[in-house]
């Protein structure tokens, strides 16, 4: 009975804690880790609603539909929808994309380790360390590296409270479009989506669920939760930094432990898998290359969760994913389809071009 009560709550604990880890990292990359908006904040809240929530809604409705994990359900959903084979590729690139975004966020832990207790230590050294340990971690049971998140977030918040959070105070700015961009990686990328993470990780509680909401707006509003505490975060001593660190080993650690999963059950190659892990991990290596690499990085994660949108939304046939959500009211899946066909796409679309034209 305990083991089922876990399972039920692995996806939301694991939401709250990924999104909290992977926000604070891209914080940074879009300009909000001082400055506390709340016109940007508003914005990025409106997103978690007409984004985040309806792409949630898809995960889990492609994880009931296929009872399988997101790399193997592909070819199912593919041939149930008469679609081409070339849909396939989106499980790949997300897979693809797991170790690259751990990779990120251990990237940006060495950054804040080395500034608060290893100061004399090549930064470089400092990454292959946790990146290591990350790997090692990651062979442990995935209940105890959910839960060892749990613990290293919540500690980094507490201590952050205790010790005083120096923060901008809140203060309103006019939107800019750019804004838009930066609101869309932080509602889908940050948030994990697109990756199949939740689909996978739900699997055990859906089967034993009729309708998806029951899955899904744990999941949501644990993102949500996440975003929220951000607002009031920030890693200002040893200890609150050396918490966070720990946090994100974890979550590093729970994206490889997924990764290697879905990889092992597509059967592919144990050497082509840890070259995989270890290029997408080592290419952080190089300091100089991030700025490249993290536009990147929410270039492929938005890429991603719009290939899904488009595929759920256009190629999928109506009365799969209907059934596989079960709303209770038919208004409920219409104005869901409208999100996936229309509002995704075209949001995800503007954010890409944004993000290119600050990038380049």
């Amino acid at each position: 009975m305990q083991d089922q009560a876990l399972s039920r709550w692995l996806s939301p604990l694991m939401a709250f804690c990924l999104s909290f880890i992977i926000i604070a990292s891209l914080a940074p990359v879009v300009g909000i880790h001082a400055d506390r908006q709340i016109d940007f904040w508003l914005l990025w809240l409106s997103t978690m609603l007409i984004l985040a929530l309806p792409i949630t809604y898809l995960e889990i409705a492609l994880a009931k539909r296929s009872k399988m994990t997101a790399l193997n359900a592909l070819s199912s959903l593919t041939r149930d929808a008469d679609a081409s084979q070339k849909w396939r590729l989106v499980g790949w690139l997300a897979v693809g994309f797991i170790p690259f975004l751990a990779g990120s966020i251990l990237s940006n832990a060495s950054e804040l380790l080395r500034q608060f207790a290893f100061q004399n230590v090549n930064v470089n050294l400092v990454f292959i360390g946790l990146a290591i340990a990350a790997i090692v971690i990651s062979f442990i049971s995935r209940k105890i590296i959910v839960l060892c998140t749990v613990i290293g977030v919540l500690a980094a918040i507490i201590v952050a409270q205790l010790q005083g959070t120096a923060l901008v105070a809140w203060h309103v700015t006019p939107v800019q479009l750019s804004e838009w961009g930066s609101a869309t990686v932080l509602a889908l990328v940050a948030s994990g989506l697109g990756m199949g993470l939740y689909w996978q990780t739900s699997l055990a509680t859906i089967k034993q669920q009729d309708v998806a909401t029951k899955t899904v707006l744990p999941i949501w509003i644990a993102q949500l939760l996440a975003v929220i505490a951000f607002g009031f975060f920030a890693v200002n001593s040893l200890v609150s930094g050396f918490a966070f660190v720990i946090a994100v080993l974890g979550g590093a650690a729970l994206l490889l432990n997924l990764v290697r999963e879905q990889l092992l059950e597509r059967q592919f190659s144990l050497v082509l898998q840890w070259l995989l892990i270890v290029v997408a991990l080592c290419v952080w290596v190089v300091p100089a290359m991030h700025p490249v690499l993290n536009i990147l990085l929410m270039l492929w994660g938005l890429i991603i969760c719009l290939i899904y949108a488009i595929f759920a939304g256009w190629i999928m046939k109506i009365s799969h994913l209907r059934k596989s959500m079960n709303f209770s009211n038919e208004l409920f899946y219409n104005l869901w389809r409208i999100a996936v066909r229309v509002i995704l796409p075209l949001s995800i679309i503007v954010a890409i071009f944004v993000i290119i034209g600050q990038g380049f």
